[in-house]
């Protein structure tokens, strides 16, 4: 199985076709979708229609902070993100809002995977898993859930990451290179985070993904252009705040 690794999609539809075509053509042959598939973009409803469809199809899904917050949008935005927020949730049907309420927090990928979009340490929490420590409290967390997972595949911090443990039980980081696979032996336990989809924050617009390998047990972080200029564009002629736009061109 290739299971291509899709997160913080953020509405971004130029993003999201470009990547899944990339996925395929790398013979991807399921897709796991890591939450936040709305917010920030300009493009909600068609993107959940996708997303919906590749469901529908057996790809896996969970849900994201932003795919929570859009159910219960805030009467008063004190953010840029309640902004997003605001202007999203009524362009969504009842059918994508029923679609989003009932994605998972977290789902299984084969006997030894674990998806989910924050840490699976409270994964309603949302925890932000920005360095070893975090990494590690979610690594635990899967492994008392079932000790057979060996892999934790997720989103949420907008950048490319893993994390092992080695033998002697130490945690460590491995920043990976686009198009390098890198080999995850299951007899180790890993901590993959994929990168965002939709919406880039390293100073590169070109989107994320990763590709994971089960047969071959390797990880390929990728990266891949699309037409940011395009969806900039389109968050501009949206009525969305400005800064969306200028982040999608900058990477940021």
């Amino acid at each position: 199985m290739k299971l291509a690794l899709l997160s913080d999609l953020h509405a971004n539809v130029p993003a999201f076709d470009a990547c899944l075509a990339h996925a395929r053509a790398q013979g991807a042959d399921q897709i796991a979708l890591l939450g936040d598939l709305v917010g920030y973009g300009a493009d909600p409803g068609p993107l959940l229609e996708r997303a919906m469809a590749l469901v529908d199809q057996g790809a896996l899904a969970v849900r994201g902070n932003h795919d929570e917050a859009v159910l219960h949008p805030p009467a008063q935005a004190r953010n840029l993100g309640e902004q997003s927020t605001q202007w999203t949730a009524p362009r969504l049907t009842d059918a994508q809002r029923a679609f989003l309420a009932g994605l998972p927090l977290t789902a299984r990928a084969g006997m030894d995977a674990l998806l989910v979009h924050a840490s699976a340490d409270a994964p309603e929490r949302w925890h932000y898993v920005t360095d070893s420590s975090a990494a590690e409290r979610s690594m635990a967390a899967a492994t008392q859930v079932d000790p057979a997972i060996r892999y934790v595949f997720s989103g949420h911090v907008h950048e490319q990451a893993l994390y092992f443990l080695t033998p002697t039980a130490k945690l460590m980081r491995f920043t990976p290179q686009p198009g390098v696979p890198v080999p995850v032996p299951p007899h180790r336990q890993w901590l993959a985070l994929v990168g965002s989809c939709g919406q880039p924050r390293d100073g590169d617009p070109r989107s994320m993904y990763a590709l994971f390998d089960a047969q071959a047990a390797t990880i390929t972080f990728h990266r891949v252009a699309y037409d940011h200029l395009a969806a900039a564009a389109a968050v501009r002629a949206s009525g969305l705040p400005e800064f969306f736009a200028e982040r999608l061109e900058r990477g940021r």
